[in-house]
């Protein structure tokens, strides 16, 4: 069961994340995480020693060397010892393992980070290393290509066209208008082809960033935070690993993801979409059943910011910090990795009844 049990609520209770760039050449990774571990702890009064376990997700193929996640850790404080675990995934995957470990009783607070500099090498290159190493990556599709061939499905379905994925973008963009820390603001030419049929206006921009969020359980929780983003449901899904067995105009794992967190119980008001490319937002709508009331991607979304290994968790902080505002009541966040939407999570979040 992946519904949080009724006596242990969680919550996320701070978010913060950095000014997304298009490169951070002068910053190390632990310099460009700093920032956001302090000020996400300031905004709830908490010391690295009152936080009873610590979560991180990151990848060393960005960084280019093993085990390059222990330097953040450094910056992050491992003395007095500490509680600690990495994942080598998105964030989100992170916060889903610092969740549970709340759940257990273990810990009643969390610093989940995630951080990701795409900007040193190139990022479609690195990205063919998630595929399947006998048939597949051998070929060196990059994420790109794969992709292009997604949105080719979905126009050859009928389920879209090239004018309805620029609109797609240009909503996401104007969005981002009012976000201090997306990199892409505003109106952005969709220009030419990259891979037909998806053009430059369809991807998302490459950059450095990092993000960081921290969960508290039950009272704990109401007393670090005015309105705590009640985590109700959360659940993550894989496709199969061959993409030529898969339907890329659909995404089973993220519908069944959703019903597993319990989306589908009640309408939400909100959704922050992981969809890199516009022809992935066009299937997560479909597969999480989102109608034209919900405000999508208030934030801009990956498009307008994709620092990779942070942007899932950003989602979830975008939504979490709707709540704590009170500019919603109950949100929808999706994370996703692999190609063509292969790995998904959903968690639905909630604010208390004002």
């Amino acid at each position: 069961m992946t519904s949080a049990p009724q006596d242990r609520e969680i919550a996320v209770v701070a978010f913060a994340q950095t000014v997304h760039r298009r490169t951070s050449d002068e910053l190390s990774e632990v310099e460009m995480l700093m920032p956001v571990l302090h000020e996400v702890l300031d905004a709830t009064g908490l010391k690295t020693a009152d936080i009873g376990f610590t979560c991180s997700g990151s990848s060393d193929y960005l960084a280019g060397r093993a085990f390059s996640f222990t330097l953040a850790l450094d910056g992050v404080g491992a003395w007095p010892p500490i509680s600690e675990s990495h994942v080598e995934m998105d964030g989100a995957w992170a916060l889903y393992e610092a969740w549970t470990k709340l759940l257990t009783g273990d810990a009643d607070t969390a610093l989940v980070y995630a951080y990701g500099k795409s900007s040193p090498g190139s990022v479609r290159d690195v990205l063919t290393r998630q595929l399947d190493p006998y048939y597949v990556a051998p070929l060196w599709p990059d994420s790109v290509a794969l992709a292009a061939l997604q949105a080719q499905a979905l126009i050859d379905a009928g389920d879209t066209d090239e004018p309805a994925l620029a609109a797609v973008a240009s909503r996401n963009r104007a969005a981002a208008t009012t976000n201090p820390h997306a990199q892409l603001r505003g109106p952005v030419p969709q220009g030419d082809h990259l891979v037909q049929p998806l053009r430059t206006g369809d991807c998302p921009p490459i950059g450095d960033g990092a993000a960081a969020v921290i969960l508290a359980a039950g009272d704990r929780a109401r007393a670090l935070c005015a309105r705590p983003a009640w985590i109700r449901g959360i659940d993550h899904r894989i496709e199969a690993h061959g993409l030529g067995v898969r339907d890329l105009t659909d995404s089973p794992s993220t519908r069944l993801a959703a019903e597993r967190a319990g989306a589908f119980e009640r309408p939400v008001d909100t959704a922050e979409l992981h969809a890199p490319f516009t022809a992935q937002e066009i299937v997560l709508r479909k597969a999480l059943r989102l109608g034209e009331d919900v405000d999508v991607n208030p934030s801009g979304g990956a498009l307008a910011a994709n620092p990779i290994m942070a942007t899932g968790l950003i989602r979830i902080g975008e939504a979490a910090a709707r709540i704590h505002r009170g500019a919603c009541d109950r949100a929808l966040a999706h994370a996703t990795s692999g190609p063509c939407l292969q790995q998904n999570l959903v968690a639905v979040l909630e604010g208390e009844p004002r």
